[in-house]
């Protein structure tokens, strides 16, 4: 029958020979659908086959490799896992000092990511010493990686509780040590009044000045949420005592004020007598009668307060705390503060300068006329008015006052 198909294959049979070999034809046909299908199906079989022994190798190789070489082409090593175990482990308990990460903020504080078991979360209360209404006015936003002190824990997550008030509070009071030590001169904001002193904000903490040692004109509650120079009397952590003095920085600051200096304040009030005007944290008094040579009947058709000007410091009582000023001593022309006060501004040196040079020159002439008839003194004064020795031999403690600038006419 092979043959058969093999003959008929090679043929070109009219209708009568192929109707002779129709049947066998047929049959042939009939075998090569059937034969298709078994044929595909095998060779499938056998590639998965392949695949499987394949895969089968490879997991014999990566078991012997695991056996035999656990670490054979791995970068990271025993000593690199046991490192990052101790880069991530941490004792959580109370009073521990850990790295977080904040991961998001909310209106009642903010989720601290610090590689824990569960996360952490830091309370509005806890996010700085001074008092914020969010999170993100103490700059705790989402990325901000900080030192968190842990000071409990949620017992109904497990999570843990963090604080960054503790740590400032800490470090506010070893500052505050630290500038008593120095005898610095800082600036506090008055928060509270009572009967015997005020409250100031120093450093986030809250101390109290006695009434003691207040240096002011104005009543108590005047002062509330100003500004006052302080030094530190008492700084006591255990006891939380905070004591501070406005007397002691206004006598440190007065010492370098000289009568005649320039300097500049703005005017804090005005009073009918006069106006007080702060120079750098000391209150200092501007008469009436020292603003102009012209009259001043209502002062504040001058000045206003706020107003920035200079003063001419006149006196001062260091152990009161009081300063007299003048601006009248500084006008280039009298009435230039009534009707030029941004002259007497710019001209103010100038004419302390000279102001000074006449009350130099005034003072050696008055010691002049005191030494005039005392030649036992061994001193006489000279044809141009000049106070020297009457012979070579003058001792070096004597007086001398060539250095004295010669007075110049305004």
């Amino acid at each position: 029958m092979a043959s058969l198909a093999l003959q008929f294959s090679g043929l070109r049979c009219s209708p009568l020979s192929f109707s002779r070999f129709s049947k066998p034809f047929t049959w042939i046909q009939t075998q090569k659908r059937v034969s298709l299908p078994i044929v595909n199906s095998i060779a499938i079989s056998n590639a998965q086959n392949k695949e499987r022994l394949k895969l089968k190798e490879l997991f014999h190789e990566a078991y012997d490799r695991c056996r035999t070489a656990p670490m054979e082409g791995v970068s990271f090593t025993l000593e690199d896992f046991t490192v990052a175990l101790d880069k991530y482990d941490f004792d959580s308990e109370v009073g521990t000092k850990v790295k977080g990460t904040v991961f998001c903020t909310d209106a009642n504080g903010a989720v601290v990511d610090i590689t824990a078991k569960s996360s952490a979360y830091l309370p509005l209360q806890e996010a700085c010493i001074h008092r914020v209404k969010h999170v993100e006015e103490a700059g705790i936003v989402g990325g901000v990686r900080e030192e968190f002190l842990i000071i409990g824990e949620n017992e109904a997550d497990d999570s843990l509780i963090l604080s960054l008030r503790a740590i400032q509070y800490d470090l506010a009071w070893e500052r505050c040590r630290q500038l008593q030590a120095e005898d610095v001169v800082v600036k506090g904001k008055v928060v509270g009044v009572n009967k015997g002193g005020v409250v100031a904000e120093v450093e986030g903490l809250r101390g109290f000045v006695p009434l003691s040692q207040i240096s002011t004109n104005s009543s108590l509650e005047e002062l509330l949420e100003k500004e006052l120079p302080l030094k530190f009397v008492e700084v006591d952590e255990e006891q939380a005592r905070l004591v501070l003095s406005n007397r002691k920085a206004i006598a440190g600051n007065q010492a370098q004020l000289g009568i005649g200096s320039v300097v500049t304040g703005s005017v804090q009030s005005l009073k009918p007598y006069g106006a007080f005007i702060d120079i750098g944290g000391i209150n200092g008094l501007l008469h009436v009668s020292q603003i102009s040579h012209d009259r001043v009947t209502d002062i504040s058709t001058v000045l206003q307060p706020g107003d920035i000007l200079k003063v001419m410091i006149l006196s001062h009582d260091r152990e009161r705390g009081r300063v007299s000023l003048s601006t009248k001593k500084l006008e280039p022309t009298p009435g230039d503060m009534i009707r030029n006060p941004k002259l007497v501004f710019e001209k103010a040196e100038e004419m302390a300068q000279t102001f000074r040079e006449r009350i130099a020159q005034a003072e050696a002439m008055a010691r002049a006329d005191m030494l005039r008839f005392q030649p036992e003194s061994g001193l006489t004064l000279s044809g141009d008015g000049i106070l020297g020795p009457f012979t070579s031999d003058l001792p070096e403690e004597g007086v001398d006052l060539n250095e004295v600038p010669p007075a110049q006419g305004l």
